[in-house]
C-alpha cells in the first residue's frame, strides 16, 4: 500500500511573545494587544531534557536581548550526574541512533493564485479523472462536495501533496478513500452513540499561535486498567475504540475552513507521561490499525505532532519506525522531555490557550477563576537562574486590579505589594514573600483594591541554577465602595 507523505503515526489519538530580560516592566492597566506570531521553531528532532536523558543530539542554545540590545546565550548550569547504570547506557545508545532534523516543515499555500505551473496543472487533471470516474454523481468528502465549490481545490491538494502531485496515484487515493468511507459509514458514524469514557484520552482545547485547533492525546489514562480492558481487552472492544476515535476525527474536521487562506489542519500534542510500555499487545494492535486508516484516509490533516514528557523509551521505538517515514512527516515531530514540556509547547501554543496541567494557564473546563478566560493573553518574562525579577503594573486611577501568576514548577520565592506615588505614603504588602514548591497551587490569583495613584510590584525571586519563566495578566475593574 503507498504510503501518505502526511500520515498522523501517533497512537490512536489525534501570546504574546518572551519579552526582553529587564529586572522590572512598567505596565498601563489597559488591555493588552495581541502578539504578532512567533516564527517557526527551526530545531526539531528530537527535543530532550538533558538531565533525564544521557547525552542528547545538541541542541541550538537560544539567545535573548538585553536592555541594551545585546545577544546574550542562556546557559544553564549542568546537575551533577550520577555514575551511569547499565541501563542508563542503553538508553545512550538507542538515543544515538535518532536522527536530527534540522528541517521544520512550513504548511504549504491552499490559493490557486500561490500555485506553480506544475502543481496547478496537476490539480486539473486530478479534477478531469474526478469527473470522469463520478460520471455526474455528487460525491462528497469530510462534508465537503467535491466539484461543487473552491473548498475542493484544498481537498484536492491534500490528496495531491500525499502523492507528490502526481494526479494518477492522488485519484487512486482518493477513490480508495471514498470506497473505504462508504463501507466504514462514516456519515451513520457522526451520529452513533459511543460513550463518553474517552473524554478524558483525546480531546480539543484552544488553538496553536497559527490558530490550528489543538488536539491532545493523553495516553497516560490507560494506566487505569479498567479503562484499558474495556477499551482494548478484546477485537469488539478495539474496533469500537477505532469508530469511537474516527468519530472523534470527523466530527474535528467538520470545524475546520476548507476555504483558501483558512485553517484546514489539526495541532496534535501527545503526552507520554505514564503510557503504557510497547509491550502492551492490545494497545501495540490498535495502534498499528489506527494508523494504517489515517494514513490511507486522512491525509495532510496534521500542522505538527508534538510528543511531551517523552520517555527513553518511545525514543527507542522511534528507531524502529523512523525508517518506514517521509522526511515530510518527520518534520512535523518534535520531542520533550518532561522539564522541557512546558517550555515545548509554549512555542507552538500560546500560554493562555495551554492547559493548566502542561504549564499553562487555560482553567476554562471549570469555575476556578471567573475573572480570565482563554481570551485574555498572557505576558511571558524569563527569570535568570540567581536572579530576582520584578513585575511593575502602573495604576493611574482608583480601581480594582486582578491578577494571576505562575511560574512552571516554582522552586522560587513570590510577593506581591502596591507602592503609592506620594512620597509620604507607605507601601502595602499584599503577599508576603513565600516559597513556593512544585507541589503547590499552580497558579496564583488575588486582587486588591487601589485607593490612590502607584504601582502594583510582583517579585519573583529564583534562587536556583535553573532558569524559570513567568507568566502572568491582570484586568483592572471599576472602584467600588
Amino acid at each position: 500500500m503507498a504510503e501518505n507523505n502526511n500520515s498522523n503515526p501517533t497512537p490512536p489519538p489525534p501570546s504574546p511573545p518572551p519579552q526582553q530580560e529587564t529586572d522590572s516592566s512598567t505596565l498601563t492597566p489597559q488591555p493588552q494587544p495581541q502578539p504578532e506570531p512567533q516564527p517557526e521553531p527551526q530545531p526539531e528532532l528530537p527535543v530532550t531534557d538533558q538531565n533525564e536523558l544521557p547525552d542528547p543530539p545538541p541542541q541550538p542554545t537560544e539567545s535573548e536581548t538585553d536592555s541594551k540590545g545585546n545577544q546574550s546565550q542562556d546557559v544553564v548550569a549542568p546537575e551533577p550526574s550520577p555514575e551511569p547504570q547499565p541501563e542508563q547506557n542503553q538508553q545512550q545508545q538507542q538515543l544515538k541512533k535518532i536522527p536530527v532534523n534540522l528541517v521544520s516543515f512550513k504548511e504549504e499555500s491552499n490559493k490557486l493564485s500561490d500555485l506553480s505551473d506544475s502543481e496547478t496543472t496537476s490539480l486539473n487533471q486530478l479534477k478531469h479523472l474526478i469527473t470522469e470516474s463520478t460520471k455526474g454523481e455528487q460525491v462528497s468528502i469530510y462534508g465537503v462536495p467535491l466539484l461543487a465549490d473552491e473548498r475542493t481545490d484544498v481537498i484536492l491538494l491534500k490528496f495531491l501533496r500525499a502523492r507528490d502531485f502526481k494526479p494518477k496515484d492522488s485519484h487512486t487515493m482518493l477513490t480508495n478513500t471514498l470506497q473505504w468511507r462508504k463501507d466504514f459509514n462514516i456519515d451513520s458514524l457522526l451520529d452513533e452513540d459511543l460513550g463518553e469514557d474517552l473524554d478524558k484520552v483525546v480531546f480539543m482545547h484552544g488553538f496553536s499561535r497559527e490558530a490550528h485547533p489543538v488536539c491532545y492525546n493523553v495516553y497516560g489514562e490507560f494506566q487505569n486498567k479498567e479503562l484499558y480492558d474495556k477499551t482494548f481487552g478484546n477485537e469488539e472492544r478495539r474496533n469500537r475504540f477505532l469508530r469511537w476515535r474516527i468519530q472523534f476525527l470527523e466530527k474535528s474536521i467538520r470545524k475546520l475552513d476548507f476555504y483558501p487562506g483558512g485553517v484546514n489542519t489539526v495541532f496534535q500534542v501527545n503526552d507520554l507521561k505514564n503510557s503504557p510500555g510497547p509491550a502492551k499487545r492490545e494497545l501495540r494492535l490498535a495502534t498499528k490499525q489506527a494508523l494504517q486508516l489515517l494514513q490511507d484516509n486522512y491525509p495532510e490533516f496534521v500542522a505538527k505532532q508534538v510528543f511531551i514528557n517523552v520517555p527513553w523509551w518511545y525514543l527507542a521505538f522511534y528507531t524502529m519506525i523512523n525508517p518506514f517515514l517521509t522526511q515530510r512527516t518527520k518534520s512535523k515531530f518534535v520531542f520533550a522531555g518532561p522539564s522541557k514540556s512546558p517550555d515545548t509547547l509554549f512555542k507552538y501554543i500560546s500560554p493562555e490557550q495551554v492547559p493548566v496541567q502542561y504549564g499553562g494557564l487555560s482553567v476554562d473546563f471549570c469555575d476556578c477563576n471567573p475573572d480570565f478566560s482563554i481570551n485574555d493573553p498572557t505576558t511571558e518574562i524569563p527569570v535568570k537562574p540567581t536572579t530576582k525579577q520584578t513585575v511593575e503594573i502602573a495604576i493611574y486611577e482608583k480601581c480594582i486590579i486582578v491578577w494571576e501568576l505562575r511560574v512552571v514548577g516554582w522552586e522560587v520565592s513570590y510577593s506581591a505589594e502596591f507602592k503609592p506615588d506620594a512620597e509620604d505614603r507607605y507601601a502595602v504588602i499584599i503577599q508576603k514573600a513565600t516559597k513556593m514548591a512544585p507541589s503547590d497551587e499552580p497558579v496564583v490569583s488575588n486582587s486588591f483594591k487601589v485607593g490612590e495613584l502607584g504601582k502594583l510590584l510582583l517579585t519573583v525571586d529564583n534562587p536556583t541554577l535553573k532558569k524559570k519563566r513567568l507568566l502572568y495578566r491582570f484586568k483592572i475593574k471599576p472602584y467600588s465602595d
